[in-house]
């Protein structure tokens, strides 16, 4: 057992001061630093919540314990997406017994942390609300591309907290002072040169999840430091980058360097180092689509949740040409869907024929038919992941390459770096 030191104020909490919800959260946050062997703990300034996510009748038990005790969060907190669109309930499928019994659970979980106190933000992507952590705060964000991004973007700390963890550092506004909220766990460990992939390439949309994909399978839990690419890199790209790592792999945190905040800026001639070159990506694509050619059957993009700014894009692209003529969604959260709705996107590309999918994600609800087969995403997560949990075939493109395929109704792939 470790001598963890708690204060006056963190004794009380445990002790069941303020109520038995913050108590048995303590107990949880408490246990945690110990298995840690973490020496303090440190109070953190928001939460972001993935419990909220169906994922069996335990999930309905712990947040309703925590409700029933009088639980309420102590830091400002955002909800990740739950097991419902709530603003379009009727596009998540609800023919089977477990499909309507996801779906009524789900709802009732997601009802459970708004009366925790908890925002009902309902997005995989926190990092583009406005009211977002900067460099240094000490945070508990779960979900693993909120992780990511706010580590390695915002310069944010946090570590990897799961299920009931989050909730537990929500409520008692701590966690231990270990792992990532540590200085010293947060340098580099493995550098990746990027130089060879050419600045055109690095320029295009496509790069960044494929690149994280590769640098995720490779770096597993490690620090991986990125050099060689340009400065002007998008925070889209970014998170591209990030979500496709941290689901390949364990990355919880990277760092670009002239890019990100806490990167390295002296000699990296003592750590292991990778090169990246087009032939790698090329390679990387291939293992991530199961298929790479032929007939589909939908698209599905924006997973994590997409941006205004993609949105935007998407919607400019859709503007001239031929009509789609396969079903194509984009999940996106509700601050998004709501500024796009007010500036017209939103209208432009419903009109399109894209159905905007809020509050949830197209690979972890019943929303895609069962009887499709063959999808394609511009998201190395989804494709990471969709396989598994849809039965799908999956190929992986830029989201110009989506939209020409949704076109044509079949795959359309242009050579990588050409």
């Amino acid at each position: 057992m470790n001598n963890l030191h708690l204060t006056a104020e963190e004794e009380r909490l445990l002790g069941g001061q303020d109520g038995d919800g913050v108590a048995l959260a303590m107990r949880v946050i408490v246990s945690l630093a110990r298995l840690e062997r973490a020496p303090r703990l440190v109070e953190i300034t928001s939460a972001h919540v993935d419990s909220c996510l169906y994922h069996g009748q335990v999930s309905l038990d712990f947040a309703g314990k925590l409700v029933s005790l009088g639980a309420q969060v102590r830091v400002p907190t955002t909800l990740n997406v739950g097991s419902m669109d709530l603003l379009h309930p009727g596009l998540v499928r609800t023919t089977t017994d477990a499909e309507r019994e996801v779906a009524a659970r789900g709802r009732q979980l997601m009802a459970a942390y708004v009366d925790l106190g908890c925002t009902p933000t309902w997005t995989c992507a926190p990092y583009q609300l406005p009211h977002r952590p900067g460099l240094g705060e000490h945070v508990a964000w779960a979900e693993s591309n909120a992780i990511v991004f706010a580590n390695s973007v915002l310069g944010a700390r946090t570590d990897r907290y799961g299920d009931f963890l989050d909730i537990c550092a929500a409520i008692t506004g701590r966690v231990p002072y270990s792992g990532l909220q540590t200085t010293e766990a947060r340098r580099g460990t493995v550098v990746f040169d990027c130089g060879p992939l050419g600045k055109k390439f690095l320029r295009s949309d496509l790069a960044y999840p494929l690149l994280g994909h590769h640098v995720g399978s490779l770096a597993g839990g490690e620090i991986p430091v990125l050099v060689g690419i340009p400065a002007e890199v998008s925070e889209d790209d970014l998170k591209a980058f990030g979500a496709a790592a941290a689901s390949a792999g364990g990355v919880a945190l990277f760092h670009v360097v002239g890019v990100t905040p806490e990167a390295p800026t002296g000699r990296l001639d003592q750590l292991p180092r990778h090169e990246v070159n087009l032939e790698t990506l090329r390679a990387t694509r291939r293992r991530l689509s199961t298929i790479d050619e032929g007939e589909l059957d939908a698209i599905s993009v924006g997973t994590p949740h997409a941006s205004y700014a993609e949105c935007e894009r998407l919607a400019d692209m859709l503007r001239d040409g031929p009509p789609l003529t396969l079903p194509f969604y984009l999940s996106t959260g509700r601050a998004t869907r709501a500024l796009a709705e007010e500036t017209g996107v939103l209208r432009e590309l419903e009109a399109a024929g894209v159905t905007v999918v809020v509050d949830t994600c197209t690979y972890v609800t019943s929303i895609l038919s069962p009887a499709w087969m063959n999808v394609m995403t511009n998201s190395g997560k989804w494709a990471h992941y969709a396989p598994g949990n849809l039965n799908v075939d999956v190929v992986l493109g830029s989201l110009e390459e989506c939209v020409t395929s949704a076109r044509e109704g079949r795959v359309v792939l242009h050579e990588l770096g050409a």
